[in-house]
């Protein structure tokens, strides 16, 4: 993820009720995407089709305090991503996200994989199903409930 990106990926606005994965360009919104967990995803012609990050960057802050992340027999990996919001709800999900599953399953190839979503977000809930991963644990973080999905 370079600064040039970040900055694009910092003004993207979603619609309701969508808008809580909007961002804004600060110096630590910029810092984070520049962390070296984030990666952006292009088309051939280089134009952004969204992003995905590894690690803590996917995990929702209210889950960590909680435990809903803590696995102890298993390497996971948790996995955030986020589409343009102007390609959202076009049928454009199942590539995008099969081209992250193959990305981040080539450098964990053992791994499960754990996404986390907010519940109301039943077309992602619905893609995700469709991938194989099943629901786990539930918890709240200002007034929205999430849901962890693991993918054996």
């Amino acid at each position: 993820m370079s600064e040039f990106y970040a900055k694009e990926l910092a003004h993207w606005t979603y619609s309701p009720p969508y808008d809580l994965y909007s961002m804004e360009e600060t110096e630590e919104s910029i810092s984070e995407l520049m962390d070296g967990f984030y990666r952006v995803v292009l088309e051939e012609d280089g134009s952004v089709v969204g992003f995905y990050c590894t690690g803590e960057s996917a995990q929702v802050p209210a889950g960590i305090r909680c435990g809903a992340y803590v696995c102890s027999d298993i390497e996971v990996v948790d996995v955030g991503l986020g589409m343009k919001p102007d390609l959202t709800g076009r049928g454009l999900g199942s590539e995008f996200l099969r081209f992250i599953l193959t990305e981040v399953m080539a450098t964990h190839p053992t791994a499960r994989l754990r996404l986390t979503v907010a519940t109301f977000n039943q077309r992602a809930i619905r893609l995700y199903e469709n991938f194989g991963f099943e629901r786990s644990a539930e918890f709240e973080q200002n007034g929205i409930v999430y849901q962890t999905m693991y993918r054996r």
